[in-house]
């Protein structure tokens, strides 16, 4: 629980640290996006750390299913967007959190607050949680979203050698390289990155 006073009261490293995972392209589309992003939808996304069996910390990540849409396929952590009946985007993440992995909202402690990440192709904002839970999860996948549940060593997300360039297609059909983190052979990158890397720098200052 030290850590996690500790964690509270580190002021946010925000751009700084997105900063690093930024794709090169990411600029030109906020200027084009100007407009679009006054109306922008909400969603809320939660860094969720626990222990496993071993009582090794670890992250949660999922792999989305495979449909028409500019998320599909992709890593990113358990969340999704603002519905009615959620008071607050920290409601959202937790919700989400529970709906897509089964870790009962109950057990989740979020402890900080992230810095918020526009996403151009979907046109969100998403404001990213770090919250943990002192139990092991019984991880349960929401068939029709998840295809799977990824568990990543804290000490793998740490290491420097998770971070690389790698070439992908973008969802405007571009070919390009981009700065993204290895992490248990998935390559996550874009927003995701983008608040892994704002995550990692937190946790590097403990």
């Amino acid at each position: 629980m030290k850590l996690v006073s500790k964690i509270e009261n580190i002021p946010l490293p925000a751009e700084t640290s997105q900063f690093k995972m930024v794709p090169p392209y990411r600029h030109e589309l906020m200027k084009h996006q100007k407009n679009a992003m006054k109306q922008a939808k909400k969603a809320g996304v939660l860094a969720l750390f626990y222990p496993d069996n071993n009582l090794k910390t670890k992250l949660v990540l999922i792999l989305r299913k495979t449909y028409k849409g500019v998320h599909s396929a992709q890593i990113s952590f358990p969340g999704g967007k603002l519905e009615k009946q959620d008071k607050t985007l920290k409601h959202t993440a937790v919700r989400e959190t529970f709906e897509e992995i089964g870790v009962p909202k109950n057990n989740i402690k979020v402890v900080k607050q992230l810095t918020e990440v526009y996403i151009p192709p979907s046109n969100f904002y998403v404001q990213p949680f770090m919250g943990i839970t002192e139990e092991t999860p019984k991880f349960k996948k929401q068939e029709n979203e998840v295809e799977a549940i990824i568990e990543v060593d804290l000490l793998h997300f740490l290491d420097s050698k998770s971070v690389v360039t790698n070439r992908v297609t973008t969802s405007y059909s571009v070919d390009v390289e981009v700065p993204a983190f290895k992490l248990n052979g998935h390559i996550v990158w874009g927003a995701t990155a983008m608040m892994l890397s704002e995550v990692k720098d937190i946790i590097n200052q403990l």
